[in-house]
């Protein structure tokens, strides 16, 4: 896979596929996170420097029915616009309408073109090659900079590269994100603790089980604690639990301890008596959780253990809520252990946030910025981390 600063772009036309799938205002549609687009900029800069002119093409949000003006990538023009030195962005409308094909062809050095949603078409998910090869008639170089869409084989993040089969890179997010995956997966520094959070076992039966040969530690947290609580052989009274994956949950603990790989699950609770914001709630101990009760959140023992291993730690990834954070009631130790995480990111620790809600998490803390990486991939990375080949960055080799 060939880096974007391997390109010779003076007086060429980039194709570069972005993920500015970003948050939009209900009402005024404009742009409530750039995160995406500031995590893009570099490449964008880089061509634009050496004499390139760019051609972005992305998706945003769901749009069922065609092109609808609330998913139309108009909206984030000038949230574009703001992070570009010395280059126009201008809007090609219709990713491949005759006047967009007007504008790509004439695109001169140090100007962007943005096109618009990919997926007002069906054939962009399909992976639709003659679709893929309208795109392509846009640029002379391609390069991939969406992390967060390589796991997806559409016409736009995989197939479109066929059609440059001597031209075709990564971008530096794209880039970066591998290389930051590594670190955890290939690290030599040791301990290396993984907290794993979120509703569902089932989401993360693949990661755990080859994170079992990178780990040292494994702390999980979330809805999917109470399966493996289960699995232990604890009553969880009304708590979330895979009735299906409790076997699959033992299984998992029985193959840590083999590898010699420390598995910890909730030693307390934040218990509440309906799954609300006005709920009833206490701290239960794990071997006393009442029977019309449910976990939905770490407690302050949980914390106190997990604090004293991520402390140790040199490596650490963190995927997925310790609980119910988007209700404040049960935000403290999702909270906790991102404070915990910059501490020990601060100590000298390399600290990967996966993306989704733990990404989510960590900005709605302001933390953002205090740890080593936030991911711009959730589901992306989880893929990359379980080992699977990224038909996006496969295209690319």
């Amino acid at each position: 896979m060939k880096k974007v600063t391997e390109a010779q772009f003076s007086g060429k036309r980039a194709l570069v596929r972005v993920d500015f799938n970003v948050p939009l205002d209900k009402n005024t549609l404009e742009v409530t996170d750039d995160k995406r687009i500031r995590e893009a900029i570099p490449t964008i800069q880089y061509i634009l420097d050496n004499g390139g002119s760019v051609v972005l093409m992305s998706h945003l949000g769901r749009p069922k029915t065609g092109p609808e003006d609330k998913f139309s990538l108009r909206h984030i023009v000038s949230a574009v616009q703001k992070y570009i030195t010395g280059g126009e962005v201008i809007f090609g409308g219709d990713c491949i309408g005759e006047e967009a094909y007007k504008l790509s062809a004439g695109l001169q050095a140090g100007r962007v073109l943005l096109l618009d949603n990919v997926r007002f078409y069906k054939e962009e998910e399909k992976g639709d090659k003659d679709f893929a090869e309208k795109l392509a008639k846009h640029g002379d170089i391609y390069v991939n900079d969406a992390f967060g869409t390589a796991h997806r084989a559409h016409a736009s993040t995989t197939i479109v590269a066929e059609f440059f089969p001597n031209d075709k890179y990564a971008g530096f997010l794209l880039y970066k994100e591998i290389e930051m995956a590594q670190k955890v997966m290939a690290s030599e520094d040791k301990p290396v603790t993984a907290i794993m959070g979120g509703a569902k076992v089932s989401d993360k039966i693949l990661i755990i089980e080859k994170l079992l040969d990178s780990v040292d530690y494994l702390l999980i947290g979330g809805g999917m604690a109470y399966t493996f609580l289960r699995a232990r052989g604890y009553n969880v009274g009304t708590s979330l639990v895979e009735g299906d994956k409790i076997a699959v949950a033992a299984q998992l603990i029985k193959t840590a301890r083999a590898k010699d790989v420390t598995i910890l699950t909730p030693l307390d609770s934040v218990v509440a008596d309906k799954f609300a914001p006005d709920a009833k709630t206490r701290i239960a101990r794990s071997q006393e959780m009442p029977e019309d009760m449910m976990g939905l959140d770490i407690g302050p023992e949980t914390f106190e253990a997990y604090y004293d291993v991520i402390m140790d730690s040199k490596i650490i990834l963190w995927n997925g809520p310790m609980g119910v954070f988007e209700m404040d009631k049960f935000a403290a130790g999702t909270n906790a252990v991102a404070q915990a995480i910059v501490k020990a990111t601060e100590k000298g620790a390399f600290s990967l946030i996966g993306g989704g809600d733990s990404a989510a998490a960590i900005a709605k803390a302001g933390l953002e910025n205090q740890v080593s990486y936030v991911s711009t991939g959730g589901g992306a990375l989880l893929e990359y981390l379980e080992g699977k080949v990224l038909p996006g960055i496969a295209a690319l080799g």
